[in-house]
C-alpha cells in the first residue's frame, strides 16, 4: 500500500467577499484514522469492533486474522470488541485519555491521516481476560527490491522471544527480546510507542526462527514466507485457538 502525505503550498492572491463564500465547506472530506483490527486471541469465535457505541467492522474478524484498514474515529477514543452475535463489550479501553498507561487507557490515541493496528488479544497475566493494544503503522514506501515486515508478539503463555531471520542461506538475530504484548523494535518509554516499527527486508522467501530461553519453537507457519517487494507485513506469533502453550504465527498483510 503506498501512502503519501503532501506538502501544502500556500499562496496569497486578491479575492473578493464572493470568491470566498464561494467555498462550500459541506465537501471538504471529514478527518480520520485509519485501522486494522486483529484478532489475536486464543478463541476461535470472531469478532466484531466498535469505537464508542459505533460498530466499525461489518464482517467478524477470525481468530490470528486482520481486517483491511477502515476509517475510525480519531484523538480519545474507546475501542471496544464484541464476540460472534454477542452485544456485550468483551473488552474495552480508551485511547489518548491519559498522561500514562494504565489498565484501562494510555496517550497514545489514533491520529487522523494515519494508519493504526489495534490487536485484541489476551491479558499477559490472565489468558481468560482480553485487552486492546494499540500501534502506529508506518507505511511509507519501501526501497527497490524490497518489502517491510514487522512481529508483534501475542502468544499467551510464551516469556521473551528471540527472533532470528534466515534468508538465502544466511541467518542473522532480528531481535535479541520481544516481550508479550510488543512488536520487535519497539520502544515504550512513558509517552507512546514508536512509529510501527517496520524493517525493510529483501523480497523473496525467508524464515523465521523463534527461540525462549534459547530452544527454539516448532512454528511450521515460519518455515517459509513469501515477502513482495513493495508491500508491507506483519508476522503476528499467537496462542493456537484453545490450546495453552503451543504457539502458531500468521502472516499478515497490510492493504
Amino acid at each position: 500500500m503506498k501512502r503519501y502525505f503532501p506538502f501544502i503550498l500556500l499562496a496569497f492572491s486578491a479575492c473578493t467577499k464572493s470568491d470566498y463564500l464561494d467555498v462550500n465547506a459541506g465537501e471538504r472530506p471529514p478527518l480520520q484514522a485509519y485501522i486494522s483490527f486483529v484478532n489475536a486471541r486464543p478463541v476461535a469465535t470472531g469478532i466484531q469492533f466498535w469505537t464508542f457505541t459505533q460498530q466499525v467492522t461489518t464482517t467478524a474478524v477470525g481468530a490470528n486474522q486482520s481486517s483491511p484498514y477502515l476509517p475510525a474515529t480519531y484523538g480519545n477514543v474507546q475501542i471496544n470488541f464484541t464476540e460472534g452475535n454477542g452485544s456485550s463489550y468483551k473488552a474495552s479501553r480508551q485511547f489518548g485519555n491519559s498522561a500514562a498507561y494504565t489498565e484501562n487507557g494510555g496517550p497514545n490515541g489514533p491520529i487522523p491521516g494515519y494508519y493504526h493496528t489495534v490487536v485484541a488479544a489476551a491479558k499477559k497475566d490472565d489468558r481468560s481476560k482480553d485487552t486492546l493494544v494499540l500501534f502506529y503503522d508506518d507505511l511509507s514506501k519501501a526501497p527497490d527490491g524490497k518489502a517491510k515486515l514487522r512481529f508483534l508478539h501475542f502468544a499467551a503463555g510464551i516469556g521473551d522471544v528471540q527472533v532470528t531471520l534466515q534468508q538465502q542461506g544466511s541467518g542473522k538475530v532480528w531481535f535479541e527480546k520481544v516481550s508479550y504484548g510488543s512488536a520487535g523494535g519497539g520502544n515504550l518509554s512513558g509517552a507512546a510507542y514508536d512509529l510501527g516499527p517496520f524493517t525493510n527486508v529483501n523480497a523473496g522467501t525467508i524464515s523465521l526462527t523463534v527461540s525462549v530461553n534459547g530452544k527454539p519453537l516448532d512454528i511450521p507457519a515460519l518455515a517459509s514466507l513469501k515477502l513482495e517487494a513493495g508491500k508491507a507485513y506483519t508476522v503476528l506469533l499467537n496462542s493456537s485457538v484453545n490450546e495453552k502453550g503451543v504457539p502458531g504465527a500468521s502472516l499478515l498483510v497490510h492493504e
